[in-house]
């Protein structure tokens, strides 16, 4: 099994719970918040980034850590307010991606609706209906997101500690095999 840094940054506790999940299926594995993790990560095989979405990114604090991150394994986590599978959430993906630093490479992602930050909830309310944050829909996708994470999005954020040390497992086979030839 591998040793795992799983580290997050969360403003209303959405994002701390899942990386709680995924640190307590690996076998090993050390937890920061983003502030508190160290600049070398070389003693992990894997690092798991989580953070909160603000503007279809990163939150700024992760954006600045993941240019820091060289030379790594890396599983991306999210929380949000939107749909999982929407164009906002998946291109997020993307954008924590351009951040990373030199050498990375991206095994996975998680991502899971998450409460929204009451604050943001207040100055959006009044939204009119053809902003993506206003009107009938996004009230109705603000309650759907207030019950996550739930059992279930933190089950599955377990689950991607099996997946990952599967495909490291299925990759090193392949490339043994790859070698023979």
């Amino acid at each position: 099994m591998s040793k795992w840094a799983v580290i997050y940054s969360s403003v209303t506790g959405n994002t701390k719970m899942v990386a709680e999940a995924i640190a307590g299926a690996a076998e090993e594995s050390d937890v920061f918040r983003v502030q508190e993790a160290p600049k070398d990560l070389s003693a992990y095989d894997i690092v798991a980034i989580g953070y909160w979405l603000r503007l279809g990114q990163p939150d700024p604090v992760t954006l600045t850590f993941l240019e820091q991150v060289e030379n790594a394994r890396v599983v991306f986590f999210q929380t949000h307010g939107a749909e999982v599978n929407s164009e906002h959430a998946i291109t997020s993906f993307a954008r924590a991606g351009y951040h990373l630093g030199k050498g990375c490479e991206i095994l996975g992602t998680f991502g899971c609706q998450g409460k929204i930050n009451p604050a943001m909830l207040e100055k959006r309310k009044n939204a009119p209906a053809d902003d993506p944050h206003g009107g009938a829909a996004a009230i109705e996708r603000w309650k759907r997101a207030a019950s996550h994470p739930d059992a279930a999005d933190l089950a599955a954020a377990a689950q991607i500690v099996a997946k990952m040390e599967r495909k490291l497992v299925m990759r090193e086979r392949y490339l043994a095999k790859k070698q023979k030839k």
